[in-house]
């Protein structure tokens, strides 16, 4: 602060009781916040506080609050109106210009109308109310001068950097004054005090403030927060990690009290100090603070804000040569945010971790893990309630994030990336040795934060979940296949095409740009993107193929992608259905189908359903095969759980999130879902058979409420037929199935096996066919990474692959009464039918179909266990049963010699009711038997 002349006097009104402004006040900005109204932000404007930090009031009328850019020269003024007094230890809040986000108004005492940088910049409190000039200016009217993050420094060095959810506080309340920008403010939630705030006396000089001496664990408390907040202190620690930032430094006895935290970080906002190297012991002084790693908003990181030593004014080598045992530390946490009295702390995390999710490793340099294997998400095992509830809190007392060390994006080289893009989801490591941290678990700052581990011995991955050349053999005689491409576009964001035009643009309803384009950026990706896709198809190999995320321009992109896979796989081998009539709806994207002609006939054009409850219509083509068989294939792409309407819309019923964990537009994907099903009526009629299989991306996972929707309906989730914990698609750390493969009831007795390729989800998206992103920071010439691009199948898409067998065979019908039914040497379809009847398949891969309980009785005289099958799914659904209906005893395996007896207990292992034999497998060992793959139950 520069203070007032000692000549200056002030009069003031006699009401004031004071007539000398220099003799005992001292005014000075005591707050910054420039983020106001901008993204996360919660207050709507910028704003500048001043106080009076000394023993006399201030008469400040007629003098201005002034801004400029952090390299600037030019000022903006805000005056202050005449007869404005100023009482000791009292605030007056200047109001500046509001942004178009934000909730909440800020109280303030004065109105200005001036846009401040919510990051950097320089703010003057000025005697007068004429502009100042310069980018230092200095003496005169000025009275304080407070430079923030990268701006020209002015008094001192400047403060740290703001952001929409900080502002700079002068510490103490506004006591603090030392002359030195960097050490009198702390960075933390912008708190707005005005005239209308309790006062705040200040003890004494308001000159330099003496530090408080404090351990590290004194500093930390055993709470979720500080309790010297605000303080300027003066602590000591081992530097056990460093940063880009700052570092972190732990007590060397502790206190041996399990709530407290012996560790903390020290933030500098640049590389540490020359003192701070690993095992050195030294002495910071520095103010206590709490940081936000979200916005404002964002209620999970404000509940675990970060204790941290910031506007650090000294760092004092005292020794070197110490090291900090790690504290052993288990997961899962008791109860979530255990990891709180650690926070700061060298640790040993036992493992052995699973990795979750990898799709931050090149930008952030963050993989998340897990003890105890896979997470999955809540909604996909579970319908949406109290299980999925214990899921979701369970899948948080598991988790953390492995991080790099480094607050840089890119950071070069990309951290724990091995051969062949390792380590994919699935795989594994054991015991992590690193400091705990807090910090946000994706890329908005409104997502959820979670505790990290930076690593002080680098961890190793091994293999558990390897790639796979080609996707599971689902048998049967036609393949069928679902594949999201991630927005497969042949209109580039450049506004450039993949036929060479340039200045073109892509639709979305009626407006026409380049800026609607979401695939590639130029030709170089479409190509990278062209190339993994065709050779991820190649190896699906289907004979029909529906795509989600095709342009939604006419046939173009669709023909441009069955062209590229037919000078794969040789000239003609696909086509693609016509455009439907009806439309392809109003978004960018569309789905679309490509099948081979030489194993399918299309019958009639491709229909869509019209529905105004659709964006993106769903699309139906009718194939018939060789022997006369027909049935209908429907594509889907269902609303996203994006992009919440705001409280007020006309849609917003049903259609917020409600924290159930299926996301946003839930009411209007369960109405799209119940059209869906009108839609396929429609089509079976006009089909001549009721054969239907739903594909896509339905955007909601296996238990949601649109799918329930669907499947009590009559249709048949095949993925969850053959494996329950089935997953496309991975958010958030978490694996679930947003692709669906859903059958009729007559489909369903024909589906061989449904299976996901997981060629996707798994990948890290460094993979992918994208350029940005992936240049590190400082990357030039021999030190840029290689690209761990390649042109194969795997990251052609961030959603895997759906693959479905379906069995055309010879379907053989028995009688009501008894039969002796023998198949041919192919695979067949066996519908033996009521009563006790004596099957054998025959050659080939057969599938014996059980309708009721009055197919009592049967013996199956050749069933081989893997090849063929049991089909239970229209039994089990006449008695009320569901896919879990072998791990509740509905259905079970009873050896009898030789021979296994497949036996149906009603009402389960627990109830009365005696279980009976539906079919008795001759020369078959019941150990031999999988249920999820035999029988289509778990």
């Amino acid at each position: 602060m520069r203070r007032l002349p000692a000549a200056l006097s002030i009069a003031l009104p006699l009401g004031l009781l004071a007539l000398a402004a220099p003799a005992g006040a001292a005014v000075v900005i005591s707050q910054v916040y420039g983020g106001g109204g901008n993204s996360g932000a919660t207050l709507k404007n910028d704003f500048i506080e001043v106080f009076n930090n000394g023993s006399a009031p201030a008469d400040i009328g007629g003098w201005s609050v002034q801004y400029t850019s952090a390299a600037g020269s030019s000022w903006q003024v805000t005056p202050i109106p005449a007869g404005t007094a100023l009482q000791p230890g009292r605030y007056l809040l200047i109001n500046q210009a509001a942004g178009s986000g934000g909730t909440v108004e800020v109280p303030g005492d004065v109105s200005g109308t001036i846009m401040m940088s919510g990051t950097n910049g320089k703010v003057a409190l000025v005697s007068n109310a004429n502009a100042l000039s310069g980018t230092a200016p200095a003496g005169g009217a000025l009275v304080d001068i407070v430079s923030f993050g990268s701006a020209t420094p002015t008094e001192g060095s400047p403060t740290p950097s703001l952001s929409n959810t900080t502002a700079a506080l002068r510490n103490a309340g506004g006591c603090t004054d030392t002359g030195n920008n960097g050490s009198d403010f702390s960075i933390a939630a912008p708190a707005p005090r005005s005239s209308a705030t309790a006062a705040l006396v200040c003890s004494g000089d308001t000159g330099p403030a003496q530090p408080l001496a404090a351990a590290i664990y004194e500093i930390q408390g055993n709470g979720a927060k500080s309790p010297l907040v605000g303080r300027l202190v003066r602590t000591r620690g081992v530097v056990t990690k460093l940063m880009n930032n700052g570092f972190f430094m732990q007590d060397q006895a502790g206190d041996n009290n399990p709530l407290t935290s012996d560790g903390i970080f020290v933030f500098t906002n640049q590389a540490a100090f020359p003192a701070a190297a690993v095992g050195n012991l030294v002495e910071v002084t520095a103010n206590v603070a709490e940081f936000n790693t979200g916005a404002a908003s964002n209620a999970d990181t404000l509940a675990r804000t970060v204790t941290q030593l910031s506007g650090v004014g000294a760092v004092n080598f005292l020794n070197s040569g110490f090291a900090i045992a790690p504290t052993v530390v288990n997961l899962p946490e008791s109860v979530d945010g255990d990891l709180e009295r650690y926070e700061g702390m060298l640790v040993t995390l036992t493992g052995p971790f699973t990795v979750q999710q990898n799709y931050f490793q090149g930008r952030y340099g963050q993989l998340t893990l897990a003890v105890g294997g896979r997470i999955e998400t809540p909604t996909n095992r579970f319908r949406p309630g109290p299980q999925a509830n214990a899921l979701a809190d369970e899948n948080a007392r598991r988790r953390i994030i492995l991080d790099d060390g480094s607050s840089l994006q890119n950071p070069n080289p990309t951290p724990y990336l091995g051969a062949d893009a390792l380590p994919r989801a699935g795989d594994l490591t054991g015991a992590i040795t690193g400091v705990i941290d807090y910090g946000l678990a994706t890329n908005s700052n409104t997502g959820f934060g979670d505790y990290k581990v930076h690593p002080t011995v680098a961890p190793t991955f091994a293999i558990a979940n390897p790639r796979t050349a080609a996707p599971q053999d689902v048998g049967g005689t036609i393949k069928v296949a679902s594949f999201n491409v991630l927005n497969y576009f042949t209109t580039f964001t450049n506004g450039a095409t993949a036929t060479g035009q340039t200045g073109q643009g892509c639709t979305l309803g009626s407006a026409v740009s380049a800026s609607n384009c979401r695939g590639a950026g130029n030709i170089e990706e479409f190509q990278r993107q062209r190339a993994k896709i065709v050779e991820a198809m190649a190896a699906i190999d289907a004979d029909a193929l529906g795509l989600m995320e095709i342009q939604n321009n006419g046939n173009v992109a669709a023909q441009n992608l069955a062209d590229a896979l037919n000078a794969r796989m040789g000239a003609n081998t696909y086509r693609t259905t016509s455009v439907p009539a009806e439309g392809t709806g109003t978004d960018a994207i569309r789905v679309a189908v490509i099948y081979k002609p030489a194993r399918l006939t299309a019958v009639g054009p491709a229909v869509s359903d019209a529905d105004p409850v659709n964006n993106r219509p769903t699309l139906a083509q009718t194939f018939s095969l060789p022997g006369g068989e027909r049935f209908t294939l429907f594509v889907n792409h269902l609303k996203s759980k994006s992009s919440c309407p705001a409280a007020g819309d006309a849609d917003a019923a049903g259609n917020t999130d409600t924290g159930d964990g299926q996301g946003c537009w839930n009411a209007q994907r369960v109405q799209q879902a119940r059209r869906l099903g009108m839609f396929v009526a429609q089509r079976q009629a006009a089909a001549g058979s009721n054969d239907a299989l739903l594909i896509g991306d339905f955007n909601a996972y296996a238990q949601e409420d649109p799918i329930v929707q669907l499947t009590g309906s009559g249709f048949v989730d095949q993925i969850g037929r053959f494996d329950a914990s089935g997953y496309s698609y991975v958010f958030d750390g978490a694996a679930g199935r947003l692709d669906h493969a859903i059958a009729s009831g007559t489909l369903s007795a024909r589906v061989n096996r449904a299976a996901i390729w997981h060629i996707n989800a798994d990948e890290t998206a460094l993979a992918d066919y994208n350029l940005e992103f992936k240049a590190p920071q400082a990357c030039n010439g021999a030190s840029c990474p290689a690209d761990p691009y390649q042109v194969s199948p795997y990251r052609s898409s961030d959603h895997d692959p759906v693959v479905i067998g379906l069995n055309y065979a010879k379907t053989i019908q028995g009688t009501a009464g008894r039969d002796v039914i023998v198949g041919t040497a192919g695979n067949d379809v066996i519908i033996g039918g009521a009563g006790p009847d004596q099957l054998t398949g025959g050659g080939g891969s057969n599938v014996f179909v059980y309708q009721s309980l009055r197919d009592l009785g049967d013996v199956i005289t050749d069933f081989v266990p893997g090849k063929d099958r049991i089909d239970l799914g229209a039994l089990l659904a006449s008695i009320g049963a569901g896919r879990d209906a072998f791990g509740f005893g509905v259905v079970k395996l009873v050896a009898s010699g030789a021979d296994t007896l497949l036996q149906i207990d009603t009402d389960g292992s627990a109830g009365p009711v005696a279980a009976r034999t539906l079919a008795t497998l001759q020369n078959v060992n019941p150990a031999s038997i999988v249920p999820s793959r035999d029988l289509g139950v778990q």
